[in-house]
């Protein structure tokens, strides 16, 4: 082998060394960015866990576990009652209300029992809401109040326990205690709006 060639050869391998360093620290670069950046991304995340808890130190999952849980073995029936349309009592005879009641209940043979009493139901509700004047209607005290009125009228009609939390405790003569009246435990558990319109 002549010495040009030996010299073309040495030529030939000294810059291959040098790429093969290259792509060896472009290669421990890359390792490095991508442990940084696992790193970082770690680092984030019990961040957010952290963020998670509040004041109290009660985590997001733990307030989940709290919160009240629906019973999927026995999920409340709603009865809906027809579309009704009442004078009220303000001055004039001229201003109304119509609304859409639901009722929620505890059981779905409540639901079939009250069919049977719906027209004395109904009666009772109409009165209740002709008794109110459109300022009592618009308020949130005055809707909430009437929602524990149209309760304890279908607690009366259907002979259901009901004690109204808006009413002063009733007093019995010194030496005597009240007598409570034995009554059905109420299956009346809310009165639900779908309309309500006052005009």
């Amino acid at each position: 082998m002549s010495a040009a060639a030996a010299t073309a050869a040495t030529v030939a391998e000294a810059p291959a060394k040098p790429k093969s360093k290259k792509l060896l620290f472009i290669i421990i670069g890359v390792v490095v960015l991508a442990l940084l950046g696992g790193g970082a991304a770690f680092f984030l995340m019990q961040k957010s866990h952290a963020e998670d808890e509040d004041e109290e130190g009660v985590t997001t999952e733990e307030q989940t576990e709290h919160a009240p849980k629906h019973d999927a073995k026995n999920p409340p029936t709603f009865l809906p009652l027809d579309s009704m349309v009442v004078n009220l009592a303000d001055p004039g005879g001229n201003r109304f209300a119509q609304l859409g009641i639901t009722l929620q209940l505890t059981d779905p043979q409540i639901a079939e029992d009250m069919k049977a009493y719906m027209p004395s139901i109904r009666n009772g509700i109409l009165i209740l809401v002709s008794q109110r004047t459109a300022e009592d209607m618009l308020g949130i005290e005055g809707k909430e109040a009437l929602t524990q009125a149209i309760i304890g009228e279908i607690s009366r009609v259907m002979g259901y326990e009901y004690e109204d939390p808006n009413a002063a405790p009733a007093t019995a003569p010194k030496g005597k205690k009240a007598k409570r009246k034995r009554a059905t435990p109420n299956p009346v558990s809310g009165v639900l709006f779908s309309s309500f319109i006052v005009q």
